[in-house]
């Protein structure tokens, strides 16, 4: 799961790269030519844009770094954690949701993925069957019973 998110994250790294080396110094040079920079828009925008590129590159490559301290051997086999399908029963709301814990890069809440930073993944890490969990939200706190719960070992297992 994580490797799909590294790839991910490399390619964009090596796109913005190639943007920073080869392409932003053209249009900078190129709208450097045309004459008094300090009313050049052309010029601005791209020495913005190159700042921004990377801040980016470097937001990537930590996040890099954060995903590789990711030892799979540490989530556990028993409650809720990182690639976890959990089945829960909202008090609130009266009815059955499913959601699988994923990384904030493959967060999808329209498909049940949600991240494991979300108010309701951080409500649910560690939870086992059966307890009940309590998440904040600005319109009140919601209560998810947990009814089943599938772990990332156990789907490794399936394989």
């Amino acid at each position: 799961m994580t490797d799909h998110i590294r790839k991910k994250l490399q390619d964009e790294i090596n796109a913005l790269e190639r943007e920073l080396v080869h392409e932003l110094p053209k249009e900078i040079k190129k709208a450097a030519a045309l004459g008094d920079l300090s009313e050049n828009a052309e010029y601005h925008m791209a020495k913005q844009r190159q700042e921004y590129v990377k801040a980016r590159v470097r937001q990537l490559g930590k996040r890099l770094a954060e995903l590789s301290m990711i030892n799979m051997n540490n989530i556990p086999r028993d409650k809720v954690g990182l690639g976890s399908v959990v089945k829960v029963y909202d008090n609130t709301k009266n009815e059955e949701r499913e959601y699988n814990l994923v990384t904030s890069e493959e967060s999808d809440v329209a498909a049940g993925k949600i991240s494991t930073t979300s108010p309701i993944g951080r409500a649910l890490l560690n939870k086992k069957v059966g307890d009940t969990a309590i998440v904040v939200t600005p319109n009140g706190n919601r209560e998810l019973e947990i009814l089943s719960l599938t772990t990332i070992h156990d789907e490794a297992r399936a394989e």
